[in-house]
């Protein structure tokens, strides 16, 4: 068995509930970290009171963390083209301050 094939068994506590859940040893915190978001929203939906049962708790939350992805993912390319404009103007601004410092060279 190779590094990349060996696996971890973590246990994880979702509302009170505990699973054992298989990943690579480089993956067991980012597993964790995950796991502990999930139990907080849904602790969040289930603490309202206004949503009863284990399977539709984890669908409410499921969506959340859906939009709140789709929310990020929309907010990416417009961040890229405000970094991609901002790199181009700090390119300008240097660009213009060589070229007057070769003639001031002259």
């Amino acid at each position: 068995m190779t590094d990349s094939d060996e696996q971890a068994r973590v246990s994880i506590r979702i509302l009170e509930k505990e699973y054992f859940i298989v990943c690579k040893p480089s993956e067991r915190d980012d597993l964790l970290q995950s796991a502990q978001y999930l139990n907080g929203k849904m602790k969040e939906i289930r603490d309202t009171g206004k949503v009863v049962g284990l399977d539709r708790i984890a669908v409410i939350a499921a969506l959340n963390m859906a939009n709140e992805l789709t929310k990020l993912n929309a907010q990416v390319p417009q961040q890229s083209g405000q970094l991609a404009n901002r790199v181009n103007s700090i390119r300008e601004r240097v660009e213009r301050a060589l070229d007057a410092s070769r003639q001031l060279e002259l």
